[in-house]
């Protein structure tokens, strides 16, 4: 399961890594070998995006590469593929995250399944509110997989507790309100919003939304379990070329 992947893992690190990546961007084939890279510079788990048209939790660098891989022709089915490929090669946990609108279209029992059959471990699908999820819940129960639900600074600690009993494997925070990418300031008053978090689960706390360097890793540790690069990472790419993901990704740690 993976919160017991995660909790073992911490035994022996202080903080995880987890990174994300759209899937078809730049190419299913570069998509690769950025798992890749970032699988040999240490990273503990990653989210595998499935592109959608209106990726409503994303800032622009995100949406960029989401339109980019679609216009490129990226497809559902090459993105379980390319699941089935990666979890096969590499041991780390593998998530996908999406809209749930992708889910809706191709069945939700039948995506859960084809997660399963991948080697997914579970989802993170910010567009679902639980209140209206029960089938992704019910499909996601009986293939054994973990639902990924999100707190953030305005989410009350009644409504953190209520998403922890219905989450596995960890819960994703975000550093502050609004999409991905902007500028987060790393300080002592994210200390009050990740209390709550603590408060509300004993499940293990991801924060994401800004994290881009080092520093910020530093100055999560000791405060959450898992630091999540996405932004940042996808940048890089678009700036760089694929080929400065593992020097970018090893310098984290």
């Amino acid at each position: 399961m993976l919160e017991s992947y995660l909790k073992e893992r911490l035994q022996s690190r202080k903080i995880l890594l987890m990174t994300h990546i759209v899937l078809g961007y730049p190419s299913f084939d570069e998509s690769y070998e950025v798992v890749k890279a970032m699988v040999e510079s240490g990273v503990d788990l990653m989210e595998l995006q499935i592109p959608f048209s209106e990726p409503m939790a994303d800032g622009p660098v995100i949406l960029r590469a989401n339109q980019e891989a679609l216009a490129r022709g990226a497809k559902v089915s090459q993105c379980l593929e390319f699941a089935d490929r990666v979890c096969s090669e590499f041991s780390i946990p593998f998530l996908f995250m999406t809209y749930y609108n992708i889910l809706f279209k191709y069945g939700v029992a039948s995506f859960a399944q084809a997660m399963t059959h991948s080697g997914i471990g579970g989802a993170i699908v910010p567009d679902l509110p639980p209140e209206e999820g029960k089938d992704y819940l019910e499909a996601m129960e009986h293939n054994r997989l973990s639902p990924i639900f999100i707190f953030s600074p305005s989410t009350s600690l009644e409504r953190m507790r209520f998403l922890a009993s219905l989450t596995k494997g960890f819960v994703y925070c975000v550093a502050r309100t609004g999409v991905t990418g902007a500028q987060t300031s790393f300080s002592q008053d994210l200390q009050s919003y990740l209390t709550r978090c603590r408060a509300a689960t004993s499940l293990p706390l991801a924060l994401g939304f800004g994290v881009k360097d080092r520093a910020d890793i530093d100055f999560l540790t000791g405060k959450v379990d898992i630091a999540v690069i996405g932004t940042q990472t996808i940048r890089l790419i678009q700036e760089k070329g694929v080929g400065a993901v593992g020097n970018f990704i090893a310098g984290l740690r």
